[in-house]
């Protein structure tokens, strides 16, 4: 099978929706497992807190309570997502630390075929984390990788 495992970088924003859209549509063509990974950063549980305004300012990390609920809220959201798309999740990762270290973790752990991450992320810092995140996954992967736009 070409995809037979699918792992999707999310983090609340519009570009890591597209690229779970985007990995929904192949699993629907290839039957693909979709394991969808998160890892909470300062900024990204602010806003899906609902801190929206300034969420970007956010530099130290939140309680571990406030981190689990929203990262709850996140995967909550994708499963919505792939619900409407015809699929199912078979898995969701949520881990401390680096987000590209944890996404190669993850595809590495479940022996992903391929890897779908949005290029740029949340807000102003969010875009160069997300960016990186995408550089440092597409350098160290083990398998194919789809960074959308």
């Amino acid at each position: 099978m070409m995809f037979g495992k699918i792992v999707v970088g999310l983090d609340g924003s519009e570009q890591s929706e597209r690229a779970l859209r985007l990995a929904c549509d192949l699993a629907g063509k290839y039957g693909s497992d979709l394991h969808l990974v998160h890892t909470p950063q300062p900024h990204t549980v602010a806003f899906a807190m609902g801190a929206v305004s300034g969420y970007h300012m956010a530099t130290t990390m939140p309680s571990r309570e406030q981190v689990d609920q929203a990262g709850e809220k996140i995967f909550d959201a994708a499963r919505a997502i792939v619900k409407e798309m015809g699929q199912t999740v078979t898995q969701t990762h949520m881990q401390m630390g680096d987000p590209g270290d944890h996404i190669i973790a993850s595809a590495k752990e479940v022996g992903a075929d391929l890897i779908v991450t949005g290029r740029r992320g949340l807000g102003s810092v969010g875009s160069l984390l997300q960016g990186s995140t995408t550089q440092r996954v597409n350098h160290l992967a083990e398998c194919a990788c789809l960074s959308v736009i």
